[in-house]
């Protein structure tokens, strides 16, 4: 018999699966329990009393009544030790002899109640929160389950308590030692106004490269290879944005269908690197392994930034597995409802870390600054980070999570993005973050995709992304580079599926279409999907032009995806977060097809051009306003007549708009305090279906211009040297952009 809890109608106890259970398993003895530390948490290798050698284990678990540390052999035998000592809610023992490579768990017992939130069940092994590394695989029999995965009455399944050992089923925490300061290191420190950020998967973006060497494909040491260093180069990003390398599980219904979580936005080790993406071994290697490649990218001037995952885990709801935290205390990591069978569930992931408590917050700041001081990285991207922002129930940018990172002497100076908003009441928070951290700017996205299918009413919205969304950002001390301006993400169409379908096709997945946004806001051209007929290929090629000419030439920071520079297509899919395949992985071989070797030279062209004139990159908002002694504005605004657009223009329908950036005046100054100036360029977009007459604005904008840029071509989208008057009349061919530079 087992505790069911109580509930009316309900009896408290209930048959339900059993094993031999924690207490009847074979105990060897153990090495002997030294009092230990209760800092730092986790497991650290270290010298302890006497010049003794081994490592001290520490966990918060508050509600806890007993915590055993597990040690694991080679061949799975077990070797149990109580920590004795308990210090502010932290359990803890050294010990002596324990050395980096040893794999172990902890079981922890406690009260089994989930009608008040309590979840313990010792004959689960659990994952140390604090674990730098992670050995296995996470496969979720019913083994793994504090709960009767199987029992008849779903209703109360999570209610009866499963006593069988999942320690044979669950992957083991590995000690490691480290030592390493970073002393060789060289941080690029790029400035956010001059990054461009290209965010790719660590597995995906090597597996079908030829110069990879195939036994490094698909893991951190196949992107730190010269041949995967050398595209990101030449392309000239600045940053990689890798999607999640925490340690992460695999659903269970996706393990049902044959399926893997491939993007790993699924957490259970925010310490761990997945190890994968290891080529070297999964016993501690995967960490060296890691900042080896971070060191790789710093040589080449390339920042590292995670895309991070605290706002859940991969516990899930209520009917998910006892992996970690659920085990070690419910109550005290997660947000429950009232009624506290049930999960707060702000991320649409079945349950939400409560960032609101200091030994949440900790576990979060702790992990975050172990990356950038330890494994070397640049900044993070936070997965739903309004779900890190709630005090109680709404977001608040007061909250404990926005003001310890506000403080902290490590995490103030490093790049913070926020994706910011959550599935929950009020979530969306686009421009409300404060200063410090940069945001993903969705609205940016649904703007420029509507210009370019000739979705949009006016150009109003068009104006301000082109400009850094100064409606948004303009408040608090914020800069144009708050926005994160992108036009595809991981989640969603790739560029060139944003003009080859209207509808998501994402069969593959296994749940009948119905998974992914049905609000793509894109347009085929004319077929849905791949076409034969070279009309749509020539017209959706110039929509791929017309879109990274856009972005790139847009104040804020730009963000490429991975493969989208030269044509890498899903086949529709708009949510590959289970095709670790073809499907899913970056297809190199486009770029034997010079069509699409044509477009990554256009976005490697575009970067730099970016990279020379910091008119495209200002650190400040354009004010609209003169700037200089000769009356022009540094920002202006014109009809294809080649008059400035007045208040009535933003509000008639339009398809094209002329922006004149001015270089003769940028705010600030280099860094010998000399004023900066660059260039002035007219950019003409034109998102029509026929061919558009244009007056190129004449003096005192402009005697002459030279054409730099038009995305109507083919070859390079480039037509150097072109001459052309100010006050004449020129043709912009129809779906294009113009980038014209001031000659004079």
């Amino acid at each position: 018999m087992v505790d069911a809890g109580e509930a009316p109608g309900i009896p408290r106890a209930v048959e339900a699966v059993r094993g031999a259970g924690p207490a009847a398993a074979a105990e060897p003895a153990g090495p002997p329990v030294w009092p230990g530390s209760a800092h730092p948490l986790g497991a650290r290798f270290r010298t302890g009393p006497d010049g003794a050698a081994g490592t001290n284990f520490a966990l918060w678990a508050q509600g806890a009544e007993a915590v055993e540390v597990c040690l694991f052999d080679a061949d799975g035998s077990e070797t149990r030790c109580a920590l004795t000592e308990l210090t502010h809610e932290i359990w803890h023992g050294f010990l002596p002899g324990v050395r980096p490579g040893q794999r172990y768990g902890y079981r922890v017992h406690g009260r089994w109640d989930p009608w008040t939130g309590a979840r313990f069940n010792p004959a689960k092994l659990l994952l140390d929160p604090y674990a730098r590394a992670v050995d296995g695989d996470f496969t979720l029999p019913p083994q793994v389950y504090g709960h009767v995965r199987d029992w008849p009455q779903q209703y109360i399944a999570d209610t009866v308590r499963d006593d069988r050992d999942s320690a044979p089923f669950v992957p083991k925490g590995v000690v490691v030692h480290d030592d390493d300061d970073w002393s060789d290191d060289v941080r690029p420190k790029t400035p956010w106004a001059d990054s461009v950020i290209y965010e790719l998967h660590v597995r995906g973006f090597t597996m079908r490269h030829p110069g990879v060497p195939e036994h490094l494909r698909g893991t951190y040491a196949g992107l730190a290879h010269p041949a995967a260093v050398e595209h990101l180069v030449r392309l000239g990003v600045t940053a990689v944005e890798l999607l999640p390398v925490h340690q992460f599980a695999h659903e269970d219904h996706l393990l049902r269908r044959g399926l893997r979580n491939y993007w790993g936005y699924n957490s259970v080790g925010y310490f761990a690197p997945h190890a994968g993406y290891s080529s070297s071994g999964t016993a501690g290697q995967q960490v060296g392994e890691f900042k080896r490649m971070v060191r790789a990218l710093h040589a080449a001037g390339i920042e590292v930034i995670l895309d991070v995952v605290y706002n859940h885990t991969a516990e899930a709801g209520e009917l998910g597995p006892t992996l970690s935290l659920r085990g070690i205390d419910n109550r005290g990591y997660y947000r429950l409802q009232h009624d506290q069978r049930r999960y707060a569930d702000y991320t649409g992931c079945g349950n939400t870390l409560h960032a609101g408590r200091p030994h949440v917050l900790r576990l979060i700041t702790d992990s975050l600054r172990y990356w950038v001081t330890e494994m070397g990285v640049d900044g993070f991207r936070f997965d739903l980070a309004a779900a890190l922002a709630r005090s109680m129930h709404d977001v608040d940018m007061l909250s404990p999570f926005l003001a310890v990172i506000a403080q902290d002497p490590v995490l103030r100076r490093v790049k913070l993005i926020a994706e910011p908003w959550d599935v929950g009441s009020g979530g969306y928070q686009v421009g409300a973050f404060p200063p410090l951290w940069t945001e993903w700017n969705d609205r940016y996205r649904d703007a420029v995709r509507d210009f370019w299918r000739g979705a949009l009413p006016d150009v109003r919205d068009l104006g301000y992304r082109l400009s850094g969304s100064s409606d948004l950002y303009a408040w608090g001390g914020r800069r144009p580079y708050a926005s994160v301006n992108f036009v595809t993400a991981h989640d969603g169409f790739t560029l060139r599926d944003l003009v080859s379908y209207e509808h998501k096709h994402n069969e593959a997945n296994g749940e009948e279409n119905r998974d992914g946004t049905n609000d793509n806001r894109s347009w085929n051209c004319g077929a849905e999907g791949e076409s034969a007929d070279p009309g749509i290929g020539a017209l959706r090629r110039r929509q791929l032009r017309n879109l990274l000419t856009t972005l790139l030439l847009s104040t804020g920071v730009p963000m490429l995806v991975a493969g989208d520079e030269f044509g890498r297509t899903q086949g529709g899919n708009n949510n590959a977060y289970c095709q670790d395949n073809t499907i899913g992985w970056v297809d190199w071989s486009l770029l034997e097809d010079p069509q699409w070797r044509e477009l990554c030279t256009l976005a490697g062209r575009l970067v730099a051009l970016r990279q020379e004139h910091p008119v495209l990159r200002r650190r400040a908002f354009f004010s609209g306003r003169p700037q200089a002694a000769d009356g022009l504005r540094d920002l202006a605004w014109f009809t294809p007549a080649g008059a400035e657009m007045t208040e009535q223009d933003w509000y008639a329908p339009a398809a094209a708009l002329g922006m004149y950036l001015s270089g003769r005046d940028i705010p600030g100054r280099d860094g010998r305090g000399r004023q900066v100036a660059d260039d002035s360029f007219l950019a003409l977009l034109h998102a029509g279906d026929r061919p558009l007459p244009w007056v190129l604005p004449g003096p005192p904008w402009a005697a002459e211009y030279e054409l730099l840029l038009d995305t109507s071509r083919e070859d390079q989208a480039a037509a150097p040297g072109t001459r052309h008057r100010g006050g004449q009349e020129l043709t912009v061919p129809a779906r294009s952009v113009l980038l014209l530079r001031v000659a004079d």
